[in-house]
């Protein structure tokens, strides 16, 4: 198994604000996620990569404009999950890598992302394989706002990602009925 921490700390100073951030929220979409997945263990995901990628998938946000979250760089949030993808395949962890790239929302699609205009390239970034799938459900619970640590209800995720189109928080049912 990868040492996530050594990864993590490639690129972040550790103890600060947002190092801990990262790893406090990674932390919880891990124990998420690894819940999914033995539930699923008939369809036998990679229990180790789930872990890896649930821990690694935010790992972008070094480079984005967050203050609130201890985050002074130079993109947009929204751009975290390629960012992400660019540092973990310099560091050869290429599955990886599609999965920060695929966790945004449940999933960015090409149109979603000239409707919206986002300064993302134009390309469908949605969860391909169920261990994407699981790493990307289970970030939805998890908030990383310091003064809320707690597991987001189904309605709160689903009040979320309505915002984006009724088809996105069909998408989560979906993944409600197939996962829990």
């Amino acid at each position: 198994m990868l040492n996530c921490l050594e990864i993590i700390e490639k690129f972040y100073t550790p103890k600060t604000s947002l190092h801990n951030i990262l790893v406090e929220h990674g932390l919880q979409v891990a124990e998420k996620a690894l819940a999914v997945a033995d539930r699923l263990s008939h369809l036998k995901p990679d229990r180790d990569f789930i872990y890896e990628s649930a821990m690694l998938h935010d790992i972008g946000m070094v480079y984005t404009d967050v203050p609130r979250l201890g985050s002074f760089g130079n993109h947009p949030y929204i751009v975290h999950g390629i960012l992400g993808r660019s540092m973990l395949e310099k560091v050869g962890l290429l599955r990886h890598a599609m999965v920060c790239e695929r966790h945004i929302g449940v999933g960015l699609t090409k149109d979603d992302i000239i409707c919206q205009k986002l300064p993302l390239p134009l390309r469908d970034m949605v969860p391909v394989t169920l261990e994407e799938k699981i790493v990307c459900y289970a970030d939805k619970f998890f908030s990383k706002t310091r003064s809320d640590s707690r597991e987001k209800t189904t309605e709160e995720i689903l009040q979320s990602l309505h915002r984006y189109g009724k088809d996105k928080g069909n998408k989560f049912l979906f993944w409600i009925d197939e996962f829990e």
